[in-house]
């Protein structure tokens, strides 16, 4: 009836790009590499999505040869990963997510994070949390070379599955 997950994601900052998180563009020097607009937060909570699903991970939902994936927001990965677990008769009962970075500091932009993500996960606000912390120096994070993100879901099935 009920299935947790677990997701990580973690990309290096680069320059001219537009730093992404929970769909929330954030005023820094420096956005994240990679293929789509590389939102660690809404990759990290897909993956945790996926895994509840036992359905792999983002690389394999969406791979970096796509080029439909190519600059895409992460916020449509996330609706298009909603669409697996509706299809497989669940519902998300709450997220947690853990934002590992050095700088820049988002706490003036969870409220507008949780916002994008309750609405397209169909829940509350209420059920979203948002953490951040810094590495406290250690590591690539640590040393301000990018931003990590670890997400923790719990979905719902409406039923009990038919056991025999």
């Amino acid at each position: 009836m009920y299935r947790t997950g677990l997701g990580y994601d973690i990309h290096r900052f680069s320059d001219g790009r537009k730093l992404i998180l929970g769909g929330v563009e954030i005023p820094h020097s420096q956005g994240l590499d990679g293929h789509s607009d590389a939102d660690v937060l809404t990759h990290a909570l897909c993956d945790a999505l996926l895994g509840a699903l036992a359905k792999g991970d983002i690389g394999e939902h969406f791979p970096n040869t796509d080029k439909r994936c190519k600059n895409i927001s992460s916020l449509v990965l996330l609706e298009n990963v909603m669409k697996l677990v509706e299809k497989d008769g669940y519902s998300v009962e709450n997220i947690d997510v853990v934002v590992l970075a050095e700088a820049p500091s988002i706490a003036p932009h969870k409220p507008a994070m949780k916002a994008h993500l309750a609405a397209r996960l169909k829940i509350g606000e209420d059920c979203v949390n948002i953490k951040a912390t810094t590495n406290e120096t250690l590591g690539a994070v640590g040393r301000g070379e990018g931003i990590a993100a670890f997400a923790t879901v719990l979905l719902c099935k409406s039923q009990a599955p038919n056991y025999k």
